[in-house]
């Protein structure tokens, strides 16, 4: 039986930690929450209570690595509002502990944010072309994601993963009755739950590190067209759109997860639209 430890048993950690025993793999899994550790356990997660800060790691992580060979990071930045950490330090703090451990391998979530999105040209962005981040977030998680791979003391994978979306997660409950929305006519790049976790096990499976995937479902109508389609299904207000302004955006490509992975995307167009 495989061992697997996930930093970050959250909105994907977690039902990622439950599909893979169901697999059949040992999960470790960490929160920061003492309240979760029951949650863990009760699914058959051996838990820790670990928190990463950016002078140092509170927990046993000795023993929250201690024999996995894989290790999943999705611990996301938080430099949203006043929150301005310093991701990359808090990832370095972890390192030391990881080349000490017996993790080979490494998936790392990251985003697609790492992706210019100054742009007033529909363009097409695949992992050969070069990252210019032009967000904080995107910034620390380009150099995070460097410092990771540029270790030769395990193999890390990069997944850069559109927007996350889920049974109880999408952006049109935020976006709904809002107005002077910019950049209607911007191509959609999301992602559902469900793909996320299978392309991690298709990962895990295929044995595929040392390589760097956009996570994207292949379906990008405007903004526009989709949430306010997905405003209505859900009988919610309408948002309206700013069109005095060209719209800027990006159509992040995820072909590579189909021709290298073989994975076909779960959640379709026609199953996307009725999330």
């Amino acid at each position: 039986m495989k061992q697997i430890s996930i930093l970050g048993c959250g909105w994907l950690g977690l039902p990622l930690a439950k599909s893979l025993l169901e697999k059949g793999f040992s999960v470790k899994g960490s929160t920061t929450s003492l309240e979760k550790i029951s949650i863990l356990e009760k699914v058959g997660i051996t838990p820790f209570k670990i928190s990463l800060f950016e002078d140092k790691i509170e927990g046993e992580m000795h023993l929250f690595l201690e024999n996995s060979e894989i290790l999943i990071v999705d611990v996301p930045p938080k430099l949203r509002g006043d929150s301005k950490e310093n991701f990359i330090s808090k990832v370095q703090n972890l390192i030391p502990f990881i080349e000490q451990s017996s993790v080979k391998k490494l998936i790392f979530v990251s985003s697609t944010s790492v992706y210019a999105d100054d742009t007033s040209t529909a363009i097409n962005v695949t992992e050969l072309d070069k990252p210019q981040p032009s967000t904080e977030s995107g910034k620390q998680l380009l150099e995070t994601e460097q410092l990771l791979q540029s270790n030769k003391n395990f193999k890390t994978t990069i997944l850069r993963f559109g927007g996350l979306i889920g049974k109880d997660r999408h952006p049109v409950k935020f976006l709904a009755g809002r107005k002077n929305i910019e950049n209607p006519e911007a191509p959609i790049n999301l992602i559902h739950q469900i793909d996320c976790i299978g392309i991690i096990k298709k990962i895990i499976k295929e044995d595929c590190f040392n390589e760097i995937f956009n996570a994207v479902t292949p379906f990008h109508p405007t903004r526009k067209e989709y949430y306010s389609q997905k405003a209505m299904e859900l009988n919610l207000p309408l948002p309206e759109f700013d069109e005095s302004k060209t719209s800027i955006g990006k159509t992040i490509l995820s072909d590579k997860i189909a021709s290298v992975l073989n994975y076909e995307f779960k959640n379709k167009p026609s199953v996307f639209l009725n999330t």
